[in-house]
């Protein structure tokens, strides 16, 4: 075991994604409360350190199903790339589920002052959920994710969960108007994992079934758009619903890189969409970070 290929099967250009959700959510509590530095800080690692778990627990998954080291067009990670053996990346995975129950835990205690009342223990039963689908995804005797689920959960635990969970996390009550930058900031999220689908539907075909291998690659790319516009709608929504002023429109600027990005989808294929992946996570994190910026200043 190497520390570069436990880096590379960390897959840390994924990991601005994961950050979009819970820093909207975390700052659109902020634009009202006053969070601790230190909820604020354990609920960011406790996001990343899942999101380092769900990565590692795919690439075992598609290795062990032969997902991997079939002519697929993405990257080389940690064992495809020769730097970790299968019981090493099961070790990783292990430690990796103590780290995030530990954040977890000190998350849960550091917001509510105990583990040992009803918010903490169902913050606990969504903590456990979001492992377990970490780990599911492509791991275990029936694998969400090759089941054409995929988009499904990356929706909710990338969006919803991230998004109202973490507002729920620092201010201690639930904003069900949380739900529409929660929606937008999921299906930007879904729209990551389509354009990895669309990219790898030759290797994906003989091993299991996503949304574009059922679409087909022209629909994958006009539901890759309808998601994309979704997303901009609802958030556009709840700026004009439920916010003032124009400060709260900050994330416009970044509509040309979207606007870029599904020219790209349309125009490319295989190897040369993986761009377009770096593209709608960065994206995204600034989309985030300004739409929280302009909720804050408002």
């Amino acid at each position: 075991m190497t520390a570069k290929a436990v880096i590379r099967s960390m897959r840390l250009r994924t990991l601005p994604l994961s950050t979009a959700g819970i820093a909207l959510g975390i700052m659109l509590a902020c634009s009202g409360h006053d969070v601790p530095w230190y909820v604020i800080l354990l609920t960011i690692m406790t996001t990343i350190s899942l999101q380092i778990l769900s990565n590692m627990s795919n690439e075992l998954g598609d290795w062990l199903s032969g997902v991997d080291g079939t002519g697929r067009e993405g990257p080389k990670y940690g064992i495809e790339g020769g730097g970790l053996t299968e019981d090493e990346m099961r070790s990783c995975i292990r430690i990796t589920v103590l780290i995030c129950c530990i954040l977890g835990l000190g998350m849960i205690r550091s917001s509510f002052g105990t583990i040992l009342c009803i918010q903490s223990e169902c913050l606990v039963v969504l903590g456990a959920a979001a492992i377990w689908a970490a780990i599911h995804y492509t791991l275990g005797k029936h694998p969400y994710g090759y089941m054409g689920l995929g988009d499904l959960f990356v929706f909710i635990f990338f969006g919803l969960v991230p998004v109202a969970g973490g507002y729920f996390v620092c201010t201690h009550h639930i904003d069900f108007q949380t739900l529409l930058p929660g929606t937008a900031i999921g299906l930007f999220s879904v729209g990551v994992l389509n354009v990895n689908n669309i990219r790898d539907m030759k290797s994906d075909a003989a091993n299991r079934t996503t949304v574009p291998l059922m679409l087909g690659e022209k629909r994958a790319r006009i539901y890759h758009t309808a998601l994309i516009c979704g997303g901009w709608s609802v958030m556009v929504v709840y700026s004009v619903l439920f916010t003032q002023g124009w400060l709260p429109y900050l994330y416009f600027l970044t509509l040309p890189i979207y606007i870029i990005h599904i020219k790209g989808i349309w125009k490319r294929s295989g190897r040369d969409l993986d761009p377009m992946l770096p593209m709608l996570v960065m994206s995204t994190l600034a989309f985030s970070l300004l739409a929280g910026t302009g909720y804050i200043l408002q």
